[in-house]
């Protein structure tokens, strides 16, 4: 299996080495919960590793998406340990399959799979000559009775709009609204997300504050923006004064939409509109400014657009400069080599609730008096894009 992986990657320009070792799991475990399996096949690590853990460990799952000890795995390494990961499925092994763990490997270790043009010329429109920050804020909900997961992620490495860090807390069960975007814990400390984020932004970015910040809030109601600006939004400005008085960015926020059934064809053909189709007039809301974008491709069945509404927009972006930089963001997710169909922060977003989802069991969220608490994220891979 490794020879056809090297053979794939050194394709594709990248340089491997063979593995500094390969462990089998004791077919006797396999009986095991699945948490006690994980620990075990740790516990060969360690023997092997005595005096320097491994960079990066490749784990062969028979079926990744259903197997019970990719959570476990996750936690392992991610909370526990801090070493980045890949799972992969041995039931589908090919060439595709094989360029696409690579995509995923390569941004893991901190490299870049690629980027739009004014991105490397330093010509995106208010967004390249001034320090900007680009967010992607999500809400992941689990069953009923189970705390739900804020996801939030902040680019880093200004002027590149590609690198993101993310940023993750427990909220009461089916909550709506974030409360932990800044969390005084004394007067001179903030335990909360933004606080996070923006650290991790000034000492990626040459020590420049962002003078400008773009919000990508996913999953809202029309009805739940009024609610927004006066929660999230206002937990957003305390934490940039907290950080230094009088520390006062530009804003611009945009909801970001998919649960709708507007959908467009071609007239007179009725086959999806081609790719980085806007709508953004007659059937648009006038309640704000908002307009539906189709940056991608459906190769099987209808294309869905996403629905962006600008809420707030201190920046002053022209709508064809905003129009242009979202579906420039479409291009920027590094886990495609395409267009997907919403703008890349509010994918990173979706998928680093989703993976903490799989790694932290609900009855492991402990209720205290300050909330639901996550387990942090180990200091060696909480500034990657460990979630791709």
């Amino acid at each position: 299996m490794f020879m056809e992986f090297a053979k794939v990657a050194s394709a594709k320009g990248m340089v491997t080495s063979p593995p500094a070792c390969v462990l089998d799991e004791n077919p006797k475990n396999r009986k095991k919960p699945p948490s006690v399996r994980v620990d075990m096949m740790f516990q060969q690590l360690q023997s092997r590793f005595k005096h320097h853990p491994p960079k990066f460990i490749i784990c062969l799952l028979s079926d990744k998406k259903l197997s019970d000890l990719y959570g476990p795995w996750k936690r392992k390494t991610l909370i526990e340990f801090g070493i980045q990961n890949q799972c992969l499925s041995t039931s589908k092994i090919d060439e595709l399959y094989l360029i696409n763990l690579l995509l995923k490997i390569n941004i893991k270790l901190g490299g870049l799979n690629h980027a739009i043009v004014s991105e490397s010329t330093r010509t995106i429109p208010l967004v390249s000559k001034i320090p900007t920050m680009i967010l992607g804020i999500h809400v992941s909900h689990a069953r009923a009775e189970a705390p739900s997961i804020a996801s939030v992620v902040g680019s880093r490495e200004w002027p590149r709009v590609s690198s993101y860090c993310a940023s993750l807390r427990a909220l009461p069960p089916k909550s709506q609204m974030i409360d932990s975007l800044f969390m005084p814990i004394s007067e001179q400390m903030d335990a909360g997300i933004m606080r996070e984020l923006l650290r991790e932004f000034h000492s990626s970015s040459g020590q420049k504050k962002p003078a400008q910040i773009i919000i990508f809030r996913n999953g809202l109601s029309t009805s739940q923006f009024k609610e927004f600006l006066n929660v999230e939004m206002d937990q957003i400005l305390k934490a940039c004064s907290f950080l230094e008085a009088n520390w006062r960015p530009k804003f611009t926020v945009i909801v970001s939409q998919r649960q709708h059934h507007t959908k467009f064809f071609e007239a007179g053909l009725g086959v999806n509109v081609p790719p980085g189709t806007i709508v953004d007039s007659k059937v648009c809301d006038v309640q704000c400014t908002n307009f539906y974008m189709c940056a991608h491709s459906a190769r099987i069945g209808t294309a869905r657009p996403t629905h962006y509404h600008v809420v707030v927009d201190e920046i002053g972006f022209t709508s064809d400069d905003l129009q242009e930089l979202i579906h420039s963001s479409s291009y920027m997710f590094q886990r495609c080599n395409r267009a997907i169909s919403e703008a890349a922060p509010v994918r990173y977003a979706r998928l680093a609730a989703a993976l903490m989802s799989q790694a932290i069991k609900p009855e492991e969220m402990v209720n205290t008096s300050q909330g639901y608490q996550l387990p942090k994220l180990h200091k060696n891979v909480a500034s990657s894009m460990f979630f791709i």
